[in-house]
């Protein structure tokens, strides 16, 4: 249990000193409803990359036309969540609600809209 908490405030850190560019109307999530929303689902964005966030902490994005990072998840403070792949590079963005709809913020100032 230490080891989760530990590892989520460490991913936390770069993700709260981000410069979130949040628009009129989007809604952040608590971190335990961020966890349960993604938890064993999949976001399809529509360049047909795919984000799966397991329910075991297990975390794969596969590239529209192929290719895959493979990782770690984990929800932390102000939407954010934070993914450690394979080869230990830590990224964190934010994942907003805006009319319905999920949306990925990148620490880049990039929108990424999830397909219904």
């Amino acid at each position: 249990m230490w080891k989760i908490l530990t590892m989520t405030v460490v991913l936390a850190a770069p993700a709260m000193a981000a410069d979130w560019k949040m628009r009129a109307g989007d809604k952040v999530f608590e971190t335990e409803a961020l966890q349960a929303r993604l938890s064993g689902q999949t976001l399809v964005f529509f360049d047909d990359g795919r984000s799966v966030y397991g329910a075991d902490g297990q975390y794969t994005y596969t590239y529209g036309g192929g290719g895959t990072w493979e990782g770690r998840w984990a929800a932390a403070e102000d939407s954010a969540v934070c993914v450690t792949f394979v080869t230990d590079v830590t990224r964190c963005d934010r994942i907003v609600e805006n009319a319905g709809k999920l949306v990925v913020l990148t620490e880049k100032g990039e929108r990424f809209p999830v397909k219904p």
